[in-house]
Formats: C-alpha cells, structure tokens, sequence
C-alpha cells in the first residue's frame, strides 16, 4: 500500500543540483511505500506558455528552433546528471516528447485553452522522465506513471482547469495499491490529467500540482501528503515580499483552505478537500532544509497559531464594476445572471463587493476572458474594469498591520469581516 505522498514543485528540481537533492531526500524515505508527484522543472511552464503564444501568433509555421531554449534548458540538466553517460532508450525518449510538443504547437486551428492542455503538459513528462532516469541511475527503483491515465477529467468543457471525475479517478488509481511492490517508489506528474478515452490532456490549473498530490493521497487512502518547498514551512507572508516572516506551526484544515482561497501560493486552494475528507495530514516541508520541523494541517484545532496574522498579495488583478441598464437593484436575479457567466467562463472571483446598483469584483487577468465577459453582459449591463491591480488581504486582521504595505498606493476597493480585511489596490 502507498502510505506517503511527495510533490516536488519546479523549484525543487529546477537543475541538476536540485534534482541530485530530490534523489537524495528520496533515497533515505524509498522504502517507506512513497509517490513522487512532480512539477516541471523550473520555470518550463511559463516558457512552454511564451512557445504556445509564439507558434499561434505564426499560425504553427516555426520550426524546431522555436523551442531551443526549452530543450537546451533541459539538456543542460541531463547533462549536469549523466555528463553525456545516458541510455539510447532515454535519448530516443526525450527527443520524440520535443517532437510531440513542436507536432501539437503547430495545430493553432484549435481553441486556445484546448491546444494550451495539449502542449504544456510537457514540461512534466519531460521532468519526470529525466527524474526517472537518474533515480535508477542512483539504485532507487522506481515506476514511472503517466498522470494522464488515472486523474481523469470530468468532462472536456473545462481545459486548464479541469475537474476530476472521482469515480473514475478513484478506480483507477486505486488500483496501485494492489500493485505496489515495497522498496519500488512510484512517480508520476503534477498539474495533468486526461480525458477517460485517453485521446485527450487536461491540466488542473496553474500550481496544480498538489492538487494532484491531494487526489492520488484520497484515492490511495494515504496517510499523510508532504509538499517540499524551497520556505521552512508554511509562513504567515512571502519572505520575498515582507520582512520578519514567521512560521505556522500546525494549523487546522479550515485555516488552510481560508489561506489557499485567499492567494497564498505556497497551496493550491483545491488541496485541503480531498485530505480533510479522509482525515489525510497534510505537511509542509523544506528541500533545502529538511530537517527543519515541517509545518502541519490537519483536523485539530490550534487557536494560538490561527491567530497569528498572514499577509497574501495576489499581483496581475482585475477590477470589474458591473450595474445594470435599466438602474434595478443588483438583486438576487441580476446576480443569478451574472455569475452564470462567470462560472461558464471559468472565472474565480477573489474578491465580491456588492451595493444597491452594483457588484464589484476582481480575478485574475485575463484579457480573453474580461472580452467574453463584457461580450456576454453588455445588453443588460454597464460593464467597467481597471487592470494591473494588486489584492492585498490580511488573515486575522489587527487595527494598521496594513499601513506599510500600502503606503503611496491607492486604495480602490476595502473591505473586511471579523477576522479578514482586503484591498484592491492600484
């Protein structure tokens, strides 16, 4: 049986170094019954994101140089590993993976977000087939799964943010327990999915890759998920962001999701579920430092650290004021209609503020979505926007703790609850 679950995001294997401290971390819990659920490497997934827009800018007529800074990335990594020492097999491997990415970049005549899941998946086939490689180069029997084939979409509306089927997820992955041999590590790839007739990839996501970790945790009923970041822990602000930052010891599933809704990037808001379902503990640990205590989130209830306040900043927002034409209320009605939409675009509204006439809220930018958006409401409503904004929130929010930070920007938007206070500010 599968007990643990390690995801190793980009950072953690973003060269040769780091992938050598992965084989190292992995080789001293191998036999411990583990997955390992990795990233991309590095930043491969925004440079896979500029190839797309490049290639649909060219209608798909570029060639194979059009990707040499993502395969002279990766090659530098395998060389930093093997020093030129690699199998045909695994050579034949990884240049026909380029060969499918540059095949599916050239098929531009397919919606955006459907050719986005089809091409950036990549990144994470690339890197676990590199990861793969070197672990049995280090005596660390591994087996290679392709997510693809076990987190299966539930439907093919939703591209870059798909939604598991459970049933059919659930049956499948299920299933490696019975074939799991002690001692051999099974590895498989973050952020993707597939569709049940296995013609087609989806992605969960941007950072969706310990929402991968949480679904094959709940499917193996594991008993506990560890995310290796590059931060001792989980911390109550970005250390690159603020000063004096401090460490959330253990901190109950509920605080967890609160932080994740919020923007705090260290997890995926879709992570907590699947765990708090089946009772799983999740941990939070440092790559760079593992011997450091890991954070905790679990079921039980620690008031002390729940009250330490967490300042998150969500950068690249979109403010959108909406009202309706004919000046009635911004009733029940109106707000049926217009997060219909919404939820057809799949947009996630970060923050809401409502008022007799209007609803205001911000998302993340996306200037083919705000189109649609405006498209979709403009015979019923005056739709106005503002972009570049930041969403500044404070959990367990205490009278000033927000004056440094927005101090010389201007406040849009304010608001606040008994234990939380955003600003949207410009």
């Amino acid at each position: 049986m599968i007990r643990k679950i390690y995801k190793f995001g980009g950072a953690s294997v973003k060269d040769a170094d780091a992938v050598r401290n992965l084989a190292q971390i992995v080789s001293q819990h191998k036999d411990e019954d583990i997955m390992l659920v990795v990233s991309a490497m590095g930043k491969t997934t925004n440079a896979l994101e500029k190839a797309l827009a490049n290639f649909r800018e060219h209608d798909g007529n570029l060639g194979m140089d059009a990707l040499h800074e993502v395969i002279t990335y990766h090659d530098g990594i395998i060389q930093g590993l093997f020093d030129g020492n690699t199998d045909p097999r695994f050579d034949e491997n990884i240049a026909g993976l380029f060969i499918e990415l540059w095949e599916k970049l050239q098929k531009t005549d397919m919606p955006y977000d459907y050719q986005y899941d089809q091409t950036v998946c990549y990144g994470e086939l690339i890197s676990t087939s590199i990861i793969h490689e070197y672990l049995s180069k280090c005596d660390i029997p591994t087996r290679w799964l392709d997510a693809r084939q076990y987190v299966i979409a539930e439907d093919e509306t939703h591209y870059r943010a798909a939604n598991p089927d459970w049933d059919e997820t659930r049956l499948r992955i299920s299933k490696l327990n019975d074939e799991h041999i002690r001692g051999i590590v099974c590895l498989t790839q973050g952020f993707i999915g597939g569709t049940a007739d296995g013609k087609h990839s989806v992605t969960l996501g941007r950072e969706g890759s310990d929402f991968t970790a949480a679904i094959f945790a709940n499917c193996l009923d594991a008993e506990e998920v560890t995310i290796w970041k590059d931060v001792d822990g989980l911390l109550n602000a970005d250390p690159k962001r603020f000063a004096d930052t401090v460490q959330l010891p253990h901190i109950p599933y509920s605080e967890a999701i609160e932080l994740a809704f919020y923007g705090a990037t260290i997890i995926h808001p879709k992570t907590i579920k699947p765990l708090q379902n089946k009772g799983i503990t999740l941990k939070v640990q440092s790559f760079l430092n593992p011997d450091h205590e890991p954070s905790l989130i679990d079921g039980g209830h620690r008031k002390n650290d729940e009250s330490i306040p967490s300042f998150i900043v969500k950068d690249n927002q979109t403010l959108v004021s909406i009202s309706p034409r004919d000046y009635s209320f911004m009733d029940e009605r109106n707000l049926k209609t217009i997060f219909a939409v919404c939820a057809d675009l799949n947009i996630h509204a970060n923050m809401i503020q409502t008022s007799a006439l209007m609803l205001s809220f911000c998302f993340d930018s996306n200037e083919q979505k705000l189109k649609q958006l405006r498209a979709s409401l403009k015979e019923g409503f005056s739709v106005k926007y503002n972009d570049g904004l930041q969403l500044f929130t404070i959990r367990h929010y205490q009278d000033g703790l927000e004056s440094d930070f927005i101090k010389g920007k201007k406040v849009l938007v304010k608001q606040g609850s008994r234990s939380t206070m955003q600003f949207v500010l410009g």
